[in-house]
């Protein structure tokens, strides 16, 4: 898809007092777990970020600044070359990461960037980007629903045809998933398409989810009456989010994915006790933070 010259709306500058909104992976959390989200977006709980979340996250800014250059450029071997500054500028956000790679003598850490480096390798299989001009890429959206429910994430990429259909783009660094994993990831792809019919007015034409690790890629067209439902399920998630706000009664749901969670600790399930409950967040608790978007 080649650039159109249609523009996406601006997105909304975040002001000192925002209104709570549901983000993709917040929804998917309470979906999962009402009490994993309150741990998350109410508590806001630290967690520590596993290596494939930060070398995710790598990938992605890599990814980003790689479309900033001329097409041209856009090759591996430059590719390549933005992954150790890169690093550093996030190492200096974020040293709590540098962390995670400084175990047995601190080889990981010298070695680590060169299994970013393979991800990379693995996109470029899979598109060529020089061929590409996206119109945005990790763009902030917001948009309110007619019920008043409030959506708020970042999209990695959205290419925009000649002819105008749009297409959301995802790098997802893992593998691509089983069954469960494939749904939370279509859950999330639906919520972009929602927040950027309801912006622009028209239905995305493709939603396309590139997986890094195994090379594979799996596209879905929505429909109107689709995202419709899914208004509808969002706007339900919402509720029931707020019902709990009101009382801090946020159930845990024990399932398989409890054995990722770093929240065991505290959970019940596990014979836990969360904190005492801090009433409902403000001014917001639906954000999505980079490793959120790392997957």
């Amino acid at each position: 898809m080649t650039q159109s010259a249609t523009e996406l709306p601006p997105a909304a500058e975040p002001t000192e007092q925002r209104r709570p909104a549901l983000s993709p992976s917040r929804a998917s959390d309470f979906k999962q777990c009402p009490l994993l989200y309150r741990f998350r977006a109410v508590d806001k709980i630290p967690e520590t970020p596993s290596k494939a979340q930060v070398r995710g996250t790598l990938v992605h800014a890599v990814l980003e600044r790689l479309f900033a250059l001329p097409a041209e450029q856009r090759v591996p071997a430059k590719a390549k070359e933005l992954l150790d500054p890169v690093w550093a500028e996030l190492s200096e956000q974020n040293p709590e990461w540098t962390v995670l790679f400084e175990e047995d003598g601190g080889a990981d850490a010298a070695n680590w960037p060169a299994a970013a480096g393979e991800l990379l390798d693995t996109y470029f299989s899979l598109e060529d980007p020089s061929a590409l001009e996206p119109q945005a890429c990790e763009q902030r959206v917001e948009t309110e629903l007619g019920s008043g429910v409030r959506l708020r994430g970042y999209i990695d990429r959205v290419d925009v045809a000649e002819t105008g259909e749009v297409r959301i783009v995802d790098y997802k660094t893992g593998a691509a998933p089983r069954e469960i994993g494939e749904v939370k990831a279509m859950f999330q792809m639906k919520f972009y398409a929602l927040v950027l019919w309801r912006l622009r007015g028209e239905v995305p034409h493709q939603l396309k989810l590139l997986y890094l690790t195994d090379g594979q890629s799996l596209t879905y067209a929505p429909d109107e009456a689709e995202l419709r439902r899914f208004e509808r399920t969002l706007e339900a998630i919402w509720q029931a989010i707020l019902k709990a706000g009101k009382t801090g009664d946020f159930r845990a749901n024990r399932s398989k994915l409890c054995n990722w969670c770093d929240h065991k600790a505290r959970c019940p399930e596990f014979g836990g006790v969360p904190p005492a409950y801090p009433g409902w967040p403000e001014p917001d608790g639906g954000d999505e933070t980079v490793l959120d978007r790392a997957d």
